[in-house]
């Protein structure tokens, strides 16, 4: 993996954090499956209400202990994007920790 000055680092992460979101779901010690369950309820329960953004958090990597969940929850956000379910989507900034920031359509959604 590539070392990324902290100044340029900065730069690729986003600049909404926790405290900008209306909500925030905290994955940070969930098992993959409940993750991804919480993850999917979030979004379908999304298509009903309005327009809103949710930081999602997720816990930093331990020495040896495998995947974490950013590969599965960046690629369930991103087919969610796809599917127009999902506006915007950025990593959360250093200060917040790991995670993503999420803006989500809401109502009239693509299906």
């Amino acid at each position: 993996m590539p070392h990324f000055d902290p100044h340029y680092a900065d730069k690729l992460r986003g600049s909404n954090g926790v405290a900008d979101a209306d909500s925030v779901l905290d994955l940070r010690g969930a098992a993959r499956a409940a993750a991804e369950a919480s993850l999917a309820e979030l979004i379908e329960r999304s298509r009903f209400g309005e327009a809103k953004a949710v930081a999602i958090r997720i816990a930093a990597p331990l020495p040896g202990a495998g995947e974490t969940l950013f590969q599965p929850v960046g690629r369930a956000l991103l087919e969610a994007k796809r599917k127009g379910h999902v506006t915007s989507l950025a990593p959360l900034p250093a200060g917040d920790g790991l995670g993503f920031y999420v803006r989500l359509a809401g109502r009239g959604a693509k299906a």
